[in-house]
């Protein structure tokens, strides 16, 4: 299969997962990302994350390091020394991305800042991904998804329900970051069209802040509008509209409903789901009526909801064309039809004869899913693409020995 990327070169010095998440998303639609890291390596190899990790069946596989640093090829090299940084200008040459996190103050005394990477190679593009954004009195703070994204962005306090002990926290690890890295590696596409028509590079940063900020647009624009500090967010809220919200199942479980045209939608809801006397009750013959008598109707939802199991309630909403669907656990989504028509999860060679599950880019081209692919192991590409630099056998052992090179 074709490739949107093939042929670009990306230069990757970026750790952790925000950063690198675009990388491995840009690897995945062809572009060769060669990723910079440290004689130690990224701190992200190995990390355990709340208790995730080497407890299950098979092969002890870290899925974070997997899921960011997908297709790339690996060079250790030790960018403290003068001879590292030799090595990874001869890298730059010829690029067409250099891709970055380190902070503004490392990356100037390591001379691969913006305008120095820029004055050196004027065509390229410089990318970089940042805690609050490159400009203002904390330019040069660092951050993580759980503190810039979710908490600073006001994503948190949004989600924590009125009186609360203590706010709502990430779903899961890295949840701002792969968000962040999507819109990273959309800001670099682009910049490489942008280089495509007029031939001229571009310097481009996307931050976690400003991602949240993005994702809340919504309701930090009305409360800038209103100046109001907070929504409500109570425990139990009545909804506007019964056709909109959560519904609890016989078995424990969750329907979703989202019938935004309420009226449209109603009278055959009530059809297929055995109950016509709803449609017809003037309490709640239109969305008008329905809202002045909200408590009693929502208490009739909940009680039709609550007697019948999920499985009835996936053959009753399917005879109907409201929107609904079901809340499903992380463990389900490899058994969902719509995951594996599209193969947005797959099984990626090892290298060894075994596979792992990935969840591949969520973009199709052609109705075909790039192929996901394993993450490289530590500077297991770094002889071949010093090679392919001009350094002969020698040179590299002599790198070695000097400790530049691992």
């Amino acid at each position: 299969m074709d490739k949107p990327l093939e042929g670009i070169k990306i230069v990757e010095v970026a750790m952790w997962a925000f950063v690198p998440a675009a990388g491995g998303l840009l690897s995945d639609l062809g572009a060769d990302v060669i990723k910079i890291e440290p004689p130690s390596g990224d701190p992200l190899r190995g990390l355990q994350i709340g208790g995730m990790g080497g407890d299950g069946p098979g092969r002890n596989i870290d899925f974070s390091w997997e899921s960011y640093n997908r297709g790339k090829r690996s060079v250790t090299l030790d960018l403290k020394q003068q001879a590292g940084r030799e090595v990874l200008m001869k890298l730059v040459d010829g690029a067409d991305v250099f891709l970055t996190n380190l902070l503004p103050r490392a990356r100037r005394a390591m001379g691969i800042d913006a305008e120095s990477i820029r004055t050196a190679f004027p065509g390229i593009i410089y990318a970089s991904g940042s805690g609050m954004g490159p400009n203002g009195p904390e330019s040069d703070k660092g951050g993580y998804d759980a503190i810039s994204y979710w908490a600073r962005g006001s994503i948190s306090a949004t989600m924590t329900e009125d009186g609360a002990t203590k706010p709502v926290g990430p779903p899961g690890p890295a949840f701002g970051d792969t968000a962040s890295g999507a819109m990273l590696a959309g800001a670099i596409c682009a910049a490489l069209v942008k280089k495509l028509r007029t031939g001229k590079g571009s310097e481009v940063d996307v931050s976690l802040l400003g991602t949240a900020m993005w994702s809340m647009q919504r309701l930090i624009c009305q409360a800038t509008q209103d100046q109001v500090l907070r929504f409500p967010r109570p425990a139990n809220p009545v909804p506007h509209n019964v056709l909109v919200g959560n519904y609890a199942t016989s078995d424990g479980r969750f329907v979703s409903l989202c019938m935004l045209q309420a009226d449209k939608y109603w009278k055959p809801f009530c059809e297929v789901a055995g109950r016509p006397d709803l449609a017809a009750d003037p309490r709640f013959v239109d969305q008008k009526a329905r809202r002045e008598n909200v408590d009693a109707c929502h208490a009739e939802m909940k009680a039709l909801f609550a007697s019948k199991p999920l499985a009835q309630w996936r053959e009753i909403l399917s005879h109907q064309e409201g929107q609904w669907d079901v809340v499903q656990e992380v463990g389900e989504m490899q058994a969902d039809v719509q995951v594996q028509a599209n193969r947005y999860l797959q099984q990626a060679d090892y290298g060894d004869g075994t596979t792992i599950p990935m969840v591949g880019v969520p973009m199709l081209f052609d109705r075909q899913t790039m192929p996901a692919r394993r993450s490289p192991d530590l500077g297991a590409d770094s002889d071949a693409v010093l090679a392919s630099l001009g350094y002969d056998e020698d040179a590299i052992i002599d790198l070695k020995v000097q400790g530049v090179v691992f």
